[in-house]
């Protein structure tokens, strides 16, 4: 089997565009996706995050789209052939600058829509017609009710990273969406890690695929030196430093498990000092976009994130990865190390385990069926230069006296004992009780008539004297005078 783009039979133009990006040799899954693809076969296609996946179906998909190219302007000359279908707005971004790079030679027209963004812009776009369209699956059905988008000439879809759209939720939307293609059609599944679901989805959509898989499912890239050191929740940050100085780390991916937590931590790293940035959901598309394109660019050293970004972002030479929460779902931990080590180059993955992660370890050694050795971390002086503050404690560089380090409980030794108080012999003096306050209550001995009743109306002399007059009751209002009353029944 040949592992060589240049022995590919591409067009012209794709094998020009792919000489350009550099790319040589071809990834194992690369080798075997690309060749079945090609002949119109359904792949089911598992391989390690980081191993060309993207190149694996587009190029393919490109090649046989170039019967379909046209320099025409008409919109219904260029329908929508092909669908690729993803989980993150990231990573659809990235997938759709990836198709256009290998397509830039051709007359093909693409583009992307996700959510966080107007639709106005991708509507304009999808009007002018595209061959092929990336989307995730919710902004996609939005321009499906709104008759934007066409699927009725769909030949190819693309479901990647499906195990993490069925993890949060697209089950529903991916089976609506399938339901507008046609039934003929060539259907490609890629994802990092195969699951009971993934297997069932592909039962359900995909036609005898062909079953590609150049890795032990769930098994992380042999690239990436793994470490799981203990520390405390207050000792991560402190770990971190540590880390990067030893090794001398420029650049890094930190995960955390919560949006909360992400950007109070990159606050806390960005007062310590580094070049910080936060990349969460709660962020808007346009702020997540310039966060990473910061990261890539150089501008910023540390992309601390939620599980948002840890599926299929391809930012090249990220030497490392820090878990600064271990993640609640095993497999997460498959696709957060997978950020660095790719391509072949080597990485390194740092996970910080304190008293309370036992369990989520337990997890992540079932999963990678690997024993985990829990390392203790030594650092390079007792406590960093200054004092950490995550709203506890401040960093305030150069506090204390001397060069090196000092800790709290170090300062409070040193600080002159203060001399015992004196004890006094004041006491307050006591104050005697009224004894009218400890009598028990006495209802009055008189029977003297409420004040209200006293005060009330008369009752009017034409009344029979063999009428028994109400019971008198407090009102609640004031009775209102003789004149008014009169007034009223006149």
């Amino acid at each position: 089997m040949t592992s060589s783009f240049s022995n590919l039979s591409l067009a012209e133009p794709l094998a020009r565009a792919v000489a350009e990006m550099g790319y040589e040799s071809m990834t194992p899954i690369q080798a075997q996706a690309i060749p079945v693809v090609l002949t119109g076969q359904d792949v089911m296609g598992a391989a390690q995050t980081g191993t060309g996946k993207t190149a694996a179906f587009s190029l393919p998909l490109l090649q046989r789209l170039l019967k379909h190219e046209s320099s025409s302007t008409s919109p219904a000359r260029h329908p929508v052939r092909a669908l690729v279908l993803l989980p993150t707005r990231e990573l659809a971004d990235q997938v759709a600058q990836q198709i256009a790079l290998y397509a830039k030679y051709t007359k093909l027209r693409s583009t992307v829509v996700f959510g966080g963004m107007d639709m106005k812009p991708q509507t304009l776009e999808l009007k002018k017609g595209v061959e092929v369209l990336v989307a995730t699956p919710g902004r996609l059905l939005d321009h499906i009710e709104a008759k934007n988008a066409v699927l009725n000439q769909v030949e190819y879809v693309v479901l990647d990273e499906a195990d993490r759209m069925l993890d949060i939720g697209f089950l529903p939307d991916l089976q609506r969406i399938l339901s507008y293609l046609p039934k003929q059609r060539t259907t490609l599944l890629f994802s990092a890690t195969f699951s009971p679901e993934i297997k069932r989805l592909a039962g359900s959509y995909l036609q005898n695929p062909v079953t590609i898989e150049v890795a032990r499912p769930n098994e992380t890239a042999s690239t990436v030196e793994q470490h799981f050191y203990s520390a405390g929740d207050d000792d991560k940050r402190r770990a971190i430093h540590q880390v990067l100085k030893s090794r001398g780390l420029k650049q890094a991916f930190i995960f955390v498990n919560s949006k909360l937590g992400c950007a109070r931590l990159a606050r806390s790293l960005e007062r310590e000092g580094l070049k910080t940035t936060a990349l969460h959901g709660d962020k808007s598309q346009d702020e997540r976009l310039k966060a990473l394109e910061a990261f890539k660019s150089g501008d910023v050293d540390l992309l601390v994130c939620t599980d948002v970004a840890a599926r299929g972002l391809d930012i090249k030479d990220v030497p490392a990865v820090f878990n600064f929460d271990v993640p609640f779902n095993a497999e997460d931990y498959v696709h957060r190390i997978g950020r660095t080590g790719r391509a072949g180059a080597s990485g390194l993955a740092v996970t910080l385990v304190s008293g309370s992660d036992a369990r989520l370890v337990a997890e992540i050694e079932k999963l990678l069926k690997t024993k985990i050795e829990i390392e203790a971390l030594e650092y390079d002086d007792e406590r960093p230069q200054g004092r950490f503050n995550d709203g506890r404690r401040a960093w305030q560089e150069g506090e204390g006296r001397g060069s090196g380090p000092r800790s709290p409980r170090a300062e409070r030794s040193e600080r002159p004992e203060r001399p015992e108080r004196a004890r006094s012999s004041f006491r307050p003096a006591v104050v005697a009780r009224d004894p009218f306050f400890d009598k028990p209550y006495e209802a009055p001995q008189s029977e003297a008539a409420p004040g209200w009743e006293a005060a009330a109306r008369p009752v009017r002399s034409s009344t029979s004297p063999n009428i028994k007059p109400r019971r008198k009751v407090a009102a609640l209002f004031k009775a209102p005078a003789p004149e008014a009353a009169q007034a009223q029944d006149a």
